[in-house]
């Protein structure tokens, strides 16, 4: 595809490794010379410098051909404008941005045809927000990922000795989890994969990737390892757009503190927020996070725009006594560096924003797409169409199925509705909520075995080990001319 990045901060950035890797044409335009020039010398791409909102810079771009416009920059504004001139002056066939402001979505009409010509709206900043309410309802997790409506979930957890499974090989796990269907999609030993065999032993320390129906993920947890307590008490440093909304959210059901340095946006957060309490003060010093009980805290999350700042609070909180910490981290060489050590969780919002993006680049009726492992790795949610005839999936047992080495199909669900009126039009959020729960007596959640069968219109969920073969499952997934 030929793509026009707009924006190459740390999502466009991320974005465009990605995509570059996988031969895709991309252009990336920002105002900044230096980052364009830094991101040229690593990357196989066309640099444009200027305002992604004139369309003079559009034009340089390539926009009168391209397949996709990214908007990513910083500012809404930009992201929105130059969406609408992509629409309007070039007929660009996909156009997606980022927006960060609440403002904005509170009114989806905004984005419609009409308007500013969005055909899909991202916010990272919610994203990341619900990505770590699932590590706040899942304590246990490393990853919590949804697919098919979230009827299945793809769970990382560390094995830990002392884990009814640990030590055993992985067909011993019917056994012992005999009323729950659930697969090992992969597992990560000291960063090497490892494709699970039923002969396979897991370890302890190893990542376990495992999947099952959303309702059954505590049950298979409970097996893998100790469970962790039960999280009631949280602190939050940082009251920026993230850290706000994950207070906002969590705030209902939990015990919150919040600490931001700017005595202003204190004010504000005092304002909005309705439980939590919110402290003036550095997350990094001793005395404050001594006196609030950070040793209390059942999980510490430092989410500020300064990662070096996260780093040293998190490392702080964890030697005070706060259970579990989460730091937020832009520079992936960080991100490696950390992860597994004092600090529990570190996160990347380029790489979990990541995944939203590329479901609408994979080649094929790609649903949903999760990055993984930093990057290194990638589950997807594919549909199956076409017959036995005209598809490479469709009609055929999982053993039959020519897939890549290091891909392993996980879960099938069948019966869920289209998203897609009669007319390829998408069909709004309410629609489909209606149409989810007319159906949801006939959803069947399955797990895959060696003998199950695909039908056409099922939703397949895969790993991928390697990123590599990536274009190998989209080929398998697509089907031949003489269908359509």
């Amino acid at each position: 595809m030929k793509i026009i990045i707009l924006g190459a901060g740390q999502v466009g950035s991320s974005v465009a490794e990605s995509l570059v890797s996988e031969a895709n044409d991309i252009t990336m335009v920002d105002v900044d010379p230096k980052r364009l020039a830094l991101l040229q010398d690593r990357l196989d791409l066309r640099t444009v410098t200027g305002n992604a909102s004139h369309p003079s810079v559009l034009v340089n771009a390539g926009a009168h051909d391209a397949d996709m416009v990214l908007a990513v920059t910083e500012h809404d504004e930009t992201n929105l404008v130059a969406c609408k001139l992509a629409a309007t002056l070039f007929n660009t066939p996909t156009k997606i941005a980022r927006i960060r402001s609440t403002e904005y979505l509170a009114h989806p009409e905004i984005f419609s045809t009409e308007n500013f010509c969005v055909d899909f709206a991202i916010s990272p900043e919610q994203i990341l927000t619900e990505y770590i309410e699932k590590l706040v309802e899942f304590p246990e997790a490393l990853q919590v990922l949804d697919f098919a409506s979230r009827k299945v979930s793809l769970v990382a957890v560390r094995a830990l000795k002392g884990g009814s499974l640990v030590g055993q090989e992985l067909q011993q796990l019917r056994k012992h989890v005999p009323n729950v269907d659930t697969r090992v999609a992969a597992i990560f030993r000291q960063d090497r994969p490892i494709i699970p065999e039923g002969d396979t032993i897991i370890e302890a320390e190893d990542e376990v990737f495992f999947i099952a129906a959303a309702e059954d993920i505590r049950t298979v947890m409970r097996e893998l390892r100790k469970m962790d307590r039960p999280v009631k008490h949280v602190m939050i440093a940082g009251g920026g757009k993230i850290g706000r909304r994950l207070a906002m959210t969590l705030e209902k059901d939990y015990q919150v503190r919040i600490i931001e340095r700017n005595y202003q946006a204190c004010e504000r957060l005092a304002g909005e927020l309705s439980n939590a309490l919110v402290l003036h003060g550095d997350a990094t010093d001793e005395t404050l996070l001594e006196s609030e009980s950070v040793a209390e805290m059942d999980l510490f999350c430092a989410l500020t725009n300064d990662e070096e700042n996260n780093i040293m609070a998190a490392l702080l909180a964890k030697r005070m006594g706060a259970h579990k910490v989460i730091a937020l981290i832009n520079r992936r060489a960080y991100v490696d560096l950390v992860q597994g050590s004092r600090i529990d969780i570190a996160i990347s919002p380029a790489q979990v924003t990541i995944g939203s993006l590329l479901a609408y680049v994979r080649h094929g009726d790609v649903v949903a797409v999760h990055s993984l492992r930093r990057g290194a790795a990638e589950a997807l949610e594919l549909v199956a169409h076409g017959d036995a005839r005209s598809s490479s999936v469709v009609g055929r047992k999982i053993e039959e199925i020519k897939l890549p080495k290091g891909a392993t199909i996980g879960a099938i669900v069948r019966g869920l509705p289209r998203t897609e009126g009669l007319f390829g039009e998408s069909l709004s959020s309410a629609e489909l909520e209606k149409n989810l729960a007319d159906l949801s007596h006939s959803i069947r959640v399955i797990i895959a075995h060696h003998d199950t069968v695909i039908e056409s219109e099922d939703h397949v969920i895969l790993f991928v080990v390697n990123r590599k073969m990536i274009r190998e499952v989209e080929k398998l997934f697509q089907v031949n001319v003489g269908f359509l």
